[in-house]
């Protein structure tokens, strides 16, 4: 396939999304690290472990995909990680206090993921579709492990870090 593709069926939309995907879970894997390391919450350090986890064993995944379908090229760029990772670089180097950046970047992890949540879902539907099982199968998954990251996002907003940060703690010179 050529980065100039033409995509005239569903089977090479599917491809076609694939290679981005690998592409955003790369770029997501450089990043969470550093998020890692800034969050202050100890169970938000935790979920994004766990999170580093699953972009890890999305890749992998990926690269059997690839395989699979026999895509010589690895990845397209996807710019629409880029984007999210860039605005989320871009909020937590404004945020001063401890508890507001960790509400910041835990509602930034959720943006990455609902997106991720929808472009793996549609990929599992046109796999399906398709008849392709164990495409269907590598996308449901991460389907799955997103909805899971999501709910333990969820539930640690709700019940401690928003609240954290709904009252700072300013300091008068």
């Amino acid at each position: 396939m050529s980065e100039n593709l033409t995509i005239t069926t569903l089977h090479d939309l599917l491809d076609f999304e694939g290679r981005k995907f690998i592409s955003a879970e790369i770029q997501l894997k450089k990043v969470l690290p550093q998020w890692i390391n800034i969050a202050g919450s100890i169970k938000l350090k935790n979920v994004l472990q766990k999170y580093m986890d699953f972009v890890k064993q999305h890749i992998e995944n990926m690269q059997a995909f690839y395989e699979e379908e026999h895509i010589n090229s690895l990845s397209l760029h996807n710019r629409i990680m880029e984007a999210f990772i860039g605005e989320a670089e871009e909020k937590l180097k404004s945020c001063t206090d401890v508890a507001v950046k960790d509400a910041c970047l835990l509602a930034s992890i959720q943006s990455i993921n609902h997106f991720k949540i929808s472009i793996y879902g549609t990929a599992a539907a046109f796999a399906d579709l398709l008849s392709l099982e164990k495409t269907s199968v590598v996308f449901h998954q991460a389907s799955v492990n997103e909805k899971q990251i999501d709910d333990r996002l969820t539930q640690l907003a709700q019940f401690e870090i928003n609240s954290k940060a709904k009252a700072p703690i300013e300091l008068n010179a």
